[in-house]
């Protein structure tokens, strides 16, 4: 287990291990068949609407793989072409740590790690599958909202904060869900980064009919959490590959190369070139296991665009991302050009636990930082900001 560090430690990206019931609990009885689990050849799997889905090989959770399986993968490569299921090794069974928030708090423990935000991890599945319905979405999610509440709450005695989502394609249902979620504690929220489907076709969250949503989040101080998810964009790959769903845990190479986090770029394109965070200056934004690599591209081809057309913008778009936006990198990034860019105070730790994908030992991250950095940089990465940001008393 990790050592505990001797400042607070604050893990921006945790997730937890959804129960069989988490989305059917609250569902209301008329929309029971929209999310089932089936018996596939022995092997239970979730169908959305009737559809049986591959997203997540096993959504019972049952067995997973081991924290950090992939850490040296993400680090080093895979210079000798292993498949998937060798390089995860031997899986595990969930243990209660992954389903229910007092014994995770135990594990945090003696992880060293104080506060965590909660992230959900099947749940990245509904809002694509759904995407012609508006109306089964706003249900399903609070559904899922309810779960959260019930057996995470939405903020666990100061130190677990999970993250309810809200989904847009209906604003007044997203305004209301909001209003519901932080009535009842939350302090963060999950909005996908991906343009918002609707009855008329999808658009972009930047265009003012979403204004009333994001003034919303700003006066309630709410953290909005954009993390990596299922935004559609198999469907952009899809010309070129052929049709199918997104499949995490199946990558191929010309979709690491075409699509990667295309959807993150987009989605804070969207927020700086439509001025909503210049309209909404107080909206905090974090950017969540998305990696950090693209960032320089973009922040390229924003000034090239502002060179322009600085016409288009209440201000340089560089700038209003640099005030409003928190980034959650991978340990394998270049943490030092991340720091450049952002400056240490809009740079958060996350290990992505206890998820393959990420480290075994979540403090370890401090070793990845660029050497030198300033010890008061430090503990604001691996704690400070964020702890300042869900407003625990630590000055943003």
């Amino acid at each position: 287990m990790g050592s505990r560090l001797s400042f607070p430690v604050f893990d921006a990206d945790n997730h937890l291990y959804e129960t069989e019931d988490a989305f059917t609990r609250y569902l209301p009885e008329q929309y029971r068949s929209a999310i089932e689990y089936v018996d596939v050849r022995g092997r239970k799997k979730i169908a959305i609407r009737g559809v049986i889905s591959d997203y997540i090989p096993n959504p019972t959770f049952d067995v997973v793989a081991r924290p950090g399986a992939q850490e040296d993968y993400f680090r080093n490569g895979n210079p000798e072409g292993k498949s998937y299921r060798e390089i995860i090794g031997k899986p595990m069974r969930a243990i209660p740590a992954f389903r229910e928030p007092a014994p995770r708090l135990e594990l945090m423990n003696e992880l060293g790690v104080d506060g965590a935000l909660m992230f959900p991890t099947l749940a990245s599945l509904l809002e694509e599958r759904m995407r012609d319905d508006p109306e089964l979405t706003h249900v399903a999610i609070h559904a899922l909202n309810e779960w959260i509440h019930e057996v995470w709450s939405f903020d666990y005695q100061s130190r677990i904060f999970s993250t309810p989502v809200i989904t847009l394609p209906i604003v007044e249902k997203a305004i209301a869900e909001l209003e519901w979620v932080v009535e009842r504690g939350a302090k963060v929220v999950l909005v996908r980064p991906a343009p918002v489907p609707g009855f008329r076709g999808s658009r972009s969250f930047g265009m003012p009919e979403f204004d009333p949503f994001w003034k919303a989040a700003e006066d309630a101080g709410v953290l909005v959490a954009m993390h990596s998810s299922d935004s559609g964009y198999t469907r952009y790959q899809g010309d070129w590959t052929g049709p199918g769903e997104m499949l995490p845990f199946r990558p191929n190479a010309f979709g690491l190369v075409s699509v990667g986090f295309r959807p993150l770029e987009d989605s804070l394109a969207a927020l700086a070139c439509e001025n909503v965070l210049s309209r909404f200056p107080n909206l905090k934004v974090a950017v969540v296991e998305a990696g950090s690599e693209w960032l320089p591209g973009l922040f390229a081809r924003l000034a090239d665009a502002y060179k322009k057309m600085p016409q288009a913008f209440d201000e340089h778009p560089v700038d209003v991302i640099r005030r409003n936006v928190y980034i959650s990198p991978f340990h394998e990034d270049n943490l030092a050009q991340l720091v450049e860019l952002m400056g240490a105070e809009h740079v958060m730790f996350g290990s992505d636990y206890p998820h393959p994908e990420g480290l075994a030992e979540p403090c370890s991250f401090i070793d990845h930082l660029p050497p030198g950095l300033e010890q008061d940089a430090v503990e604001k990465i691996m704690g400070g900001n964020l702890a300042g940001l869900l407003g625990l008393g630590v000055k943003v």
